[in-house]
């Protein structure tokens, strides 16, 4: 069959007066033309010279070249895709250096295929969002028997033809443990209405995956979106739960739990329904960086979900693979290791890393090895050196044990059931509360201790909280022990070299006085949040004695909670934070005061409220004298404060007699269940429901807003967003009474 026929392709044809720079190019400029025509292509062959060791000749062919070959005694012999076609394309280098097309065959013996060549082995990876399996179900079915009556006998599409007409994966669970987290979601809604949960099922009513988050976890993302780390260590290990954590970190430097979900496999589909329905969740508030492992699907499906979330690889992730991935270096590892640690850590710029990238490869003959082609192809997720202007706030570390992902490793084992990690996710919930609550409780009660007279030390005491500071306050002292040398300036930026002579390192260090930027190429700032030894020396050497307010993240500050900014003044910052300190002292004791009896509450709570009336009111003033042209809006979001403060005083109230609920639930959970069936909804095939205070809420799909249905995907995958919602396996899923969707998530 002549490939002429097929029309629309931009890739030209193979000719005479082409050139390349590599083998490798001449490869993919094939790939690109046979992928716009039709086939499948394989690497035939290739030479070296015998004096140089470099390449010489590589040969290129369709999937189909050659002619099958199988002994007569073969033992369940593997299909084979060879019938005897006899297009290729040969290239050869030139003195120069330069690679041409020696041969070009153009014909094939078979039927070519354009619309369906992303099946192919060759093809297959080249856009995660086209070659997901349930998205291509969904677009073009009847393509999809057309090959496979075409290629039935074809090895590398046999497992995606079968696939293809199963019913889709579903959650691996024991008897009984849908009932347990059942009665977990029953629970959890019974200690706060507004716990979240959703599940999806397969096309034959299975479950597939399911996603909850309880309440703290959706206060917590309010307050720090800044960094999620998507945690799917206890999937791809293959533990007994395939389990999955959406995970933060508070200005405590302690990890918070902002959702888990329990997902059957590790597809695009899965993702999009996965962050979607997070999305949804958390207010439709997009973090600002996302952290995963090296995942194709991830990458499609947070591309699609969150367009403007800056995506990056933990770099554990990275550093636990090298091991499995290039086993056959272990009698060079450490010699490997030395110059990888100095190609990803210690190159300033991108040619610095460019150069060392490749001189690396060279070294250990990596240029072929497909993992090591795919980490340069992501070079821009993971790489240091491409990390300036973003912040991970401690969740990328070097490995999994410094990880704040690993604090849930006590909690989860390989063989952890159902059942036991149930008991152990209110552990996970109780532990997390004490863990703030004290830490608080030592902000509020403690002062940081100084050890130097340096001016920064004491500048941060009051701002930043004690965690944080005690990590600062060792790089401040650490400044003792690096010296500083210029190594070049012009009418802008300084660059120093610095010496550390507690670890024995050189840094880089870049400081810009007008516009008050300072990088260093240890990129402590990037990773942890705050500056480290080798700026703080700089700027102490440059005559400044304050860290420049952009270097203060508000996350990591003892105003980290409060809604607004803090200044760009940090006198006023400890200002604040010595009266918010003074007022938090006098809430313990009017609180421990107040609740020695019913009238002593009662006066305590109206004290409360019409302080607060006052304050938001004189606050209120400020901000419209502030903003006159604003004030109709200003109005209603000040109403809409304190509708939400005199909600949450209500909310304390309530939670007094929580313990009366909770003894009294025993006794009305059956009559309660009985309501709930007879008030269920039967759900239809495109509905969405979502768990929350009651039960669930029916909503069409055509009822999401524009962020959930159009503007937040691409074209591509409007069609893979499944069921967001559907009514779970067991009946007692199905016949819950529905809510409300805005009731379900905590006010902005």
């Amino acid at each position: 069959m002549d490939s002429s026929v097929i029309t629309g392709s931009t890739i030209p044809e193979p000719r005479d007066d082409i050139e390349f720079e590599s083998h490798e190019a001449a490869y993919s400029f094939y790939k690109d033309y046979a992928k716009s025509v039709g086939f499948g292509t394989a690497k035939l062959s290739s030479r070296r010279s015998r004096s140089s060791k470099e390449f010489i000749d590589a040969k290129f062919s369709c999937i189909r070249y050659g002619n099958k070959q199988q002994s007569d005694d073969a033992i369940n012999p593997r299909p084979s895709p060879k019938i005897g076609c006899k297009a290729s394309m040969h290239v050869k280098r030139r003195q120069n250096g330069k690679w041409y097309i020696y041969s070009f065959v153009k014909e094939h013996n078979h039927e070519l295929l354009p619309a369906q060549v992303h099946f192919f082995r060759s093809h297959r990876n080249d856009d995660p969002l086209k070659n997901d399996i349930r998205i291509r179900r969904r677009k073009n079915p009847s393509s999809v028997s057309k090959l496979f009556g075409a290629y039935q006998n074809v090895d590398c599409l046999e497992g995606y033809m079968r696939n293809q007409h199963d019913k889709g994966r579903s959650l691996v669970l024991e008897s009984g443990d849908a009932q347990v987290l059942l009665d977990l979601f029953m629970h959890m809604q019974e200690e706060n209405p507004k716990f979240f949960y959703a599940v999806d099922l397969n096309e034959e009513h299975r479950l597939r995956n399911l996603f909850w988050v309880d309440t703290k976890g959706m206060e917590d993302y309010s307050n720090f979106d800044d960094v999620v780390c998507f945690d799917t260590t206890y999937f791809t290990n293959k533990y007994k739960i395939p389990l999955v954590f959406f995970i933060g970190v508070n200005h405590h430097i302690q990890p918070t739990l902002l959702g888990c979900a329990l997902i059957a496999d590790e597809t695009v589909y899965t993702f999009v329904w996965l962050m979607q329905t997070w999305f949804m969740a958390m207010g439709e508030r997009a973090p600002q960086l996302m952290l995963t492992d090296q995942n194709n699907a991830l990458k499609a499906a947070i591309g699609a979900v969150f367009p403007k979330t800056c995506h990056c690889f933990c770099l554990w992730h990275i550093l636990e693979k090298i091991p499995r991935q290039l086993g056959y270096l272990s009698p060079w590892h450490d010699n490997f290791m030395v110059k990888f640690n100095k190609c990803i850590f210690k190159s300033w710029t991108e040619e610095q890393f460019e150069k060392r990238w490749w001189k690396l490869l060279d070294k250990f003959n990596l240029r072929e090895v497909e993992w090591v082609q795919s980490l340069y192809g992501d070079r821009k997720y993971w790489v240091p050196t491409f990390m300036r202007d973003v912040s991970f706030a401690g969740l990328s570390t070097m490995s999994r044990s410094e990880s704040l992902a690993s604090s849930y490793d006590k909690y989860v084992h390989a063989e952890t059931s159902m059942r036991e990690f149930i008991e152990q996710y209110k552990s996970i919930l109780e532990d997390r509360y004490e863990e703030e609550a004290k830490a608080d409780f030592d902000a509020w009660h403690e002062t940081a201790e100084l050890k130097s007279p340096s001016p920064f030390e004491k500048q941060m005491s009051l701002v930043y909280t004690h965690e944080i500071f005690r990590k600062f306050q060792v790089e401040v002292l650490g400044a003792a022990a690096c010296h500083l040398k210029k190594e070049s300036e012009d009418e802008t930026t300084t660059m120093y070299n610095v010496k550390d002579f507690e670890d024995s390192q050189n840094y880089v260090v870049e400081w810009n006085e007008t516009k008050s930027d300072i990088y260093c190429s240890c990129r402590s700032f990037e990773y942890k949040g705050y500056l480290c030894r080798h700026a703080i020396v700089v700027l102490q050497m440059s005559g400044v004695f304050s860290i420049p307010p952009k270097y203060v993240l508000q996350r990591w500050t003892n105003a980290a909670l409060s809604r607004h900014p803090i200044s760009e003044r940090l006198d006023e910052v400890q200002t604040k934070v010595r009266r918010y300190n003074d007022l938090c002292r006098r809430a313990i004791i009017l609180g421990e005061e107040g609740s020695l009896s019913q009238e002593s509450y009662n006066i305590a709570l109206c004290a409360i409220r019409e302080a607060l009336k006052q304050c938001a009111s004189l606050t209120n003033s400020a901000e419209t004298s502030a903003c006159p042209n604003t004030s109709g809006s200003i109005e209603e979001e000040n109403q809409y404060r304190n509708a939400s403060k005199e909600r949450a005083l209500d909310l304390q109230v309530t939670g007094a007699d929580k313990a009366t609920r909770r003894a009294g639930a025993a006794n009305t959970k059956e009559s309660n269940h009985s309501s709930a069936v007879k008030k269920g909804k039967v759900t239809r095939s495109g509905d969405v429901n979502v768990g929350g205070q009651e039960g669930f809420h029916l909503m069409g799909i055509s009822d999401l807003g524009p962020a959930q249905s159009h503007n937040m995907m691409p074209a591509q995958l409007q069609n893979a967003v499944p069921t967001v919602f559907h009514n779970i396996m067991p009946p007692q899923f199905q016949n819950i009474a529905s809510t409300h969707l805005h009731e379900t998530r905590l006010p902005r």
